[in-house]
């Protein structure tokens, strides 16, 4: 997706090396959240936001102003709390666009996709936006896999028709030429293999711009502003014929290959043991990508990279296929299924298997990599950034088939919206997509789970009682407060610091107790006040 507008043989090379001997910022502190330690990023809130929903699945997203564009499989779009058939779903096929800041449809804005769209991004300007995927007609006019928008009057724009042979997947764009990537072979009736260059103009092909992506898909483009490169990602082991290994740099006017001196996808092995680029987010001089990996242990977390030159800033081999990256400040989110991120210290993989669907990193590398390499790699011990406390719940959705939740994320500096497959946030239904905000334009009503029932007895020959309990967790919040009640009464506050995967043990010592027989109950605060209740203990007597 373009980024201009708002988005087992281990070897340690010498650049890896290198990587790891260089400075470092601070280690994050424990605690980054909404309401983090001075120094840290906050998060959004978890606090899903009302959002118009789908009836299917929404693949590619893009930001212009307030307005976000989404594409994908889906032929309903109705109200948020609105059940699927309910009291105002209206038709919308494959693309639709709502406010960032209301969640509400736009309803000028309204267009039929007679197939699935897989890509929509915006020119640098915003004045257009552009799809591909797999349609053949857009409101009944032809149109070949690709079109464009004009954002003024939403409008469909007459002159950029080209025809590609098969599907778009990836498209980048400048204000004169529009870059497309995919699985195509053919282009205004010349020779292409998986990339290609149109004139925004007219649509007519840039024949200067020939480079090929020589065994297999081109998934993510992005143009590089004020350079002469573009960046290609994807499945592909070569690119213009030379090893190029799902991600490179070619030259933005005639297509030849340009340095890129990182290697952080590895090498294929087999049909079913593999990495790629799945998106790709620039941001000033840095390109933040998302990766998939097929087969154990292959990399699919997220790497930053140099624009310039490909030089490896961090990589991130947290474990669970990544689909897309947005940077906000910073923080970079993304979307996946994250299962085991050892590799951040954090999370390793649980028993039963959780699957993590949105997560948040800080954007500066804080430490070096925790776990082992990942398979294939060619780094070990590489810079990481640090795992930031966001955790909203995305539940499994079935449309696909392929049993994911978010595949798509867009925002801009007080928002984020995520598009998928997701019938439910937090455990409230919302289908296919949702919004969330930055603490000060968000409800922050999203408070720590319940604590299980403490257990109170007393301590041997004294009159003390001892209380203890394991801590709870909250989904945007690391560290909570804990207030000690006995018989519904305060009697003492502590604080800890918790997350879904780490729930320290807890105790407190009654000194006070009355004579008589007591319950205790444990109630839990986060940063904006909300609360939870435990069940009573058993019942002791002093």
């Amino acid at each position: 997706m373009n980024a201009l507008i708002n988005r087992r043989r281990w070897t340690l090379p010498l650049a890896a090396a290198a990587l790891v001997a260089a400075s470092l910022a601070p280690a994050i502190p424990a605690g980054a959240d909404t309401a983090p330690p001075s120094g840290v990023p906050a998060t959004v809130s978890a606090d899903p936001l009302p959002t118009w929903q789908v009836n299917g699945v929404v693949w590619s997203m893009v930001t212009v102003g307030d307005t976000v564009y989404a594409t994908g499989n889906f032929t309903k779009a109705r109200p948020p709390g609105v059940a699927e058939g309910g009291a105002g779903e209206v038709d919308r096929q494959n693309i639709l666009a709502f406010s960032l800041t209301t969640g509400n449809l736009v309803t000028s804005f309204h267009h039929v996709l007679n197939g699935q769209g897989l890509r929509i991004v915006a020119s640098p300007d915003g004045k257009r936006v552009y799809v591909g995927g797999e349609f053949t007609a857009v409101d009944g006019q032809p149109r070949s896999r690709v079109a464009a928008f004009d954002t003024a009057t939403g409008a469909l724009v007459s002159s950029f028709a080209p025809v590609v042979s098969n599907k778009v997947r990836a498209i980048a764009a400048t204000n004169s030429t529009v870059y497309l990537g995919g699985n195509f072979f053919n282009v205004n009736g010349k020779s292409r293999t998986r990339l290609a260059a149109v004139k925004a103009a007219d649509g007519s092909n840039v024949d200067t711009w020939r480079p090929t992506a020589d065994d297999d898909e081109v998934f993510a483009l992005a143009a590089v502003p004020g350079s002469d490169r573009v960046l290609v990602g994807g499945r592909f082991q070569k690119l213009n014929g030379a090893t190029h290994v799902g991600i490179g740099a070619v030259d933005a006017t005639n297509g030849g290959s340009l340095t890129w001196k990182s290697t952080p996808i590895p090498a294929k092995k087999s049909s079913k043991e593999f990495s790629y680029v799945t998106d790709l987010q620039i941001v000033g001089d840095t390109v933040f990508a998302a990766a998939d990996g097929e087969g154990g242990h292959w990399f699919d977390g997220r790497f930053t990279a140099k624009t310039s030159d490909g030089s490896l800033i961090w990589l991130d081999n947290c474990y669970g296929a990544t689909y897309s990256i947005f940077p906000q400040g910073d923080a970079v989110y993304s979307v996946n299924h994250a299962h085991d991120c050892t590799s951040l210290g954090a999370f390793g993989q649980q028993d039963p298997v959780f699957y993590q669907r949105a997560i948040a990193e800080t954007v500066k590398a804080t430490g070096t990599d925790k776990g082992a390499p990942g398979t294939n790699s060619t780094y070990s011990k590489q810079p990481i950034p640090s795992l930031l406390h966001w955790f909203p719940s995305l539940a499994m959705g079935t449309f696909t088939k392929q049993y994911q939740a978010a595949w798509a994320i867009t925002g801009n500096d007080g928002y984020l919206a995520l598009g998928g497959e997701f019938p439910r946030v937090n455990g409230k239904n919302q289908q296919g997509l949702v919004r969330f905000a930055l603490k000060n334009r968000a409800p922050n009503k999203t408070g720590p789970a319940a604590p299980a029932a403490p257990k109170a007895a007393k301590q041997f020959l004294s009159t003390k009682i001892k209380v203890t309990w394991t801590a709870t967790w909250d989904m945007d919040n690391n560290a909570l407060t804990y207030e000690i009640l006995r018989d519904g009464t305060v009697i003492g506050t502590t604080t800890a610091k918790s997350a879904f995967w780490t729930k320290p043990s807890l105790s407190y010592t009654d000194s006070s107790a009355p004579k008589g027989k007591h319950t205790y109950k444990i109630r839990v605060k986060d940063a904006f006040g909300n609360t939870a209740t435990s069940a009573a203990s058993n019942q002791v007597t002093r």
